[in-house]
């Protein structure tokens, strides 16, 4: 194995840092939320968070956190995701491939718009503030 110079060492400190900012959710917009329990890391949840991260990054988006969570409790459609953003209905997608995750960044992240053929579950949060 080849020494690392300190030259080296603060480019991959600089490296780390910036894909850990993407973990903060200290003044976010929105959150992504991988589901990576051993059922979506067998169905390629991995590949989907690695897909939000470089596509997050090719469009310039910071202001949205990204993160793992275990077991969403829909196995059957695994890998899932679940995409809170203040202005939008929260969602979770299922069958997310890395293909669907760049598309999520696109039209929901950035274009506002929700990736209707991959919903699988919207959290019934309005219904709950309705009840009484």
């Amino acid at each position: 194995m080849a020494k690392l110079t300190l030259d080296d060492l603060r480019k991959l400190r600089d490296e780390k840092k910036k894909s850990m900012t993407q973990r903060d959710a200290n003044g976010k917009r929105a959150e992504v939320i991988v589901g990576m329990g051993t059922c979506g890391i067998a169905a390629g949840a991995k590949i989907v968070f690695d897909a939000f991260l470089d596509e997050m990054e090719k469009a310039g988006i910071t202001d949205v956190t990204i993160k793992q969570t275990g077991c969403m409790g829909l196995c059957f459609s695994e890998p899932t995701v679940e995409v809170l953003c203040d202005d939008m209905p929260h969602v979770v997608y299922g069958n997310v491939d890395e293909k669907t995750a760049r598309r999520i960044v696109r039209d929901h992240l950035q274009g506002k718009a929700l990736v209707s053929d991959h919903i699988f579950d919207k959290p019934s949060t309005d219904i709950i503030k309705g009840a009484k």
